[in-house]
């Protein structure tokens, strides 16, 4: 007979190391898992306990034996950060820490039982920070500027972008601002909340033109072109 065993996802904060190196079935049963908070094995549904969240990484220089993850599944994560080279302080650190026969410990912080409640309701007072209908505006606009077409032929995005921003780079760029306010001690989000999390909630959203490719054009520096003038306009503004 055969018994169901519950896998690693069944957790609340699931780590995947290089996550290209999943093969296309592994990202599309993970795919499940974010989008909808369950799993599903041979018909039967098994729903996964909040919070539930995935962080992620990806190893930019080795290709071989790596698959490109799905639209849908980059439109899943909320931000993309590049992490470069540690300082020579981090460095330092890190040999002190990885070369010595003495082995790190963990302490936790919180007992289990107490994080999850934290972390729930966390995120629930986030969604109660207020957003100004200016602010929201000015997010439309800005995930707008990314999209070809939109404007007609002399739009920019139409000449380095095939595809803008989805409605989900709007929603992360509000939440991801609202985050920001919240730990800045504010019960609204300002303009500058806004440009702080601009380039991480959208550079994974945004597919590059061939020319744009050609070029060799970053997804972050193509943002900062086309939402300049937007982000610009709120300066004079304020």
């Amino acid at each position: 007979a055969f018994e169901f065993a519950k896998g690693p996802v069944f957790t609340h904060i699931l780590l995947a190391d290089e996550i290209n190196r999943a093969t296309p079935k592994t990202q599309s049963a993970l795919l499940e898992a974010m989008a909808e908070s369950q799993v599903t094995v041979a018909g039967k549904t098994f729903p996964l306990e909040e919070p539930f969240f995935v962080i992620a990484t990806q190893n930019p220089i080795e290709m071989e034996g790596t698959f490109n993850l799905p639209e849908a599944q980059l439109d899943r994560f909320l931000f993309r950060v590049f992490v470069g080279y540690p300082s020579s302080e981090e460095l330092v650190r890190i040999l002190q820490q990885t070369t010595t026969a003495e082995t790190a410990s963990v302490t936790p912080v919180l007992p289990a039982d107490r994080a999850q409640a934290w972390i729930v309701r966390a995120r629930r007072l986030v969604r109660e920070v207020l957003v100004a209908s200016p602010i929201a505006e000015h997010v439309v606009r800005l995930v707008a500027a990314t999209r070809p077409n939109e404007d007609g032929l002399d739009n920019p995005a139409t000449r380095l972008l095939r595809y803008g921003a989805s409605p989900r780079g709007a929603q992360a760029i509000l939440m991801g601002a609202k985050v920001f306010a919240l730990v800045d001690g504010r019960v609204n989000v300002s303009f500058d909340d806004v440009e702080r999390v601009i380039l991480p909630a959208l550079n994974h959203r945004i597919i590059l033109s061939f020319e744009a490719e050609a070029d060799k054009r970053t997804a972050s520096d193509i943002l900062r072109e086309l939402t300049q003038p937007i982000r610009k306009a709120v300066t004079s503004d304020q």
